[in-house]
């Protein structure tokens, strides 16, 4: 447990641009709020951007840097070495990949610092291969297209994960429970306590409590069949099973199982099959650049051709088009961003 004498356990945050900052402030709070209630500076932060310059937050708001990777790596030589440093993302995250940030991640994990992500910051940890054969955790968005470029992470779906020296946690309010995890092990259950109750929060969350709402409360479905069946569902969306399979162990008849869902989602089996691959093939397309026969193959279809049929009949545009607008829109949010600086 540390003490009032020792120095403040320094945390840098690299910051990617379109940062989500309901993550990256959660963070900071809790640290804020550990000193508070402890009466000294048991924590201190600062702010790295790749180039050390403002960096804008999804919402749109702008925070000034502390520093650039470069300057960051050079003190991981010195007295002002941070003891961690965590990467925080958002929206796009894959486009701003930077090698040297990686570099410099890799030297921290070298030098015996622990790393860790905020939201969607895994990726750049995974990127610079940190994440090979470790738990880890990232927003539920974004599992889909995560699992599909880096096999070697072990990705789980709870809101936090903790393996060894690397902490990562699906962003949001989730980046508060995993650093109360991290200030508890430090200070103790009492101070604690005493956050929570500042915070008006009621309980401390778990690397193992989920991300999302059961689906039955997502979509107000009571009956355990289809509840059942749905699960089965999404975990078989690469490699789709036929419906007669699919409820062979429900005991109920086809026709019995199609009236259920009739009933309870408006649709058959097989539509709400093909409307989840859908969905997640849309996710793919939007967060990842994996080429679309392969995000055809990820979700599940033949061929891509088969697969850009069912997708225009659903979503009114090809894959490719809404690849391309997803793509425009980022670069003409940069180009606004560019012009309101420079004035």
């Amino acid at each position: 447990m540390r003490t009032v004498s020792a120095e403040p356990r320094l945390f840098v945050f690299y910051l990617i641009p379109d940062f989500t900052m309901l993550a990256f402030s959660s963070a900071v709070e809790a640290l804020r709020m550990a000193n508070a209630n402890l009466g000294y500076e048991a924590y201190a932060w600062r702010v790295a951007t790749a180039d050390g310059g403002k960096v804008r937050a999804s919402c749109g708001l702008t925070l000034e840097a502390n520093n650039s990777v470069a300057v960051e790596r050079q003190h991981l030589a010195t007295l002002q070495r941070p003891s961690m440093a965590l990467v925080c993302g958002g929206k796009h995250v894959h486009r701003h990949a930077d090698r040297a940030a990686e570099a410099w991640l890799r030297e921290c994990r070298h030098r015996g610092l622990a790393v860790g992500s905020l939201c969607t910051g895994a990726y750049i940890l995974a990127k610079a291969g940190l994440l090979n054969e470790r738990k880890c955790a990232i927003h539920w968005e974004n599992i889909p297209g995560f699992v599909e470029q880096y096999r070697g992470a072990n990705v789980n779906t709870g809101i936090y994960e903790v393996d060894g020296n690397i902490f990562t946690c699906a962003g949001g309010a989730a980046s508060f429970d995993m650093m109360l995890h991290i200030i508890q092990r430090d200070v103790g259950d009492d101070v604690i306590s005493s956050i929570c109750e500042l915070a008006l929060v009621d309980r401390v969350r778990g690397p193992g409590d989920r991300q999302r709402l059961p689906f039955a409360q997502r979509v107000g479905v009571q009956d355990r069949t289809v509840m059942m069946l749905v699960e089965k569902m999404e975990q078989t969306l690469t490699e789709p099973m036929q419906i007669d399979e699919l409820t062979a162990s429900i005991g109920l008849s086809r026709r019995q199982i199609e009236r259920i869902f009739r009933t309870e989602l408006r649709c058959s089996p097989a539509r709400y099959y093909l409307k989840l691959r859908l969905e997640r093939a849309q996710q793919l397309l939007v967060q990842t650049p994996i080429p679309i026969v392969e995000v055809a193959i990820a979700c599940g279809f033949v061929s891509a051709s088969h697969f850009s049929k069912c997708y225009r009949e659903t979503y009114g545009c090809s894959p490719h088009e809404t690849r391309n607008r997803s793509t425009l829109s980022t670069r003409a949010t940069a180009r606004l961003r560019e012009c309101a600086s420079a004035a």
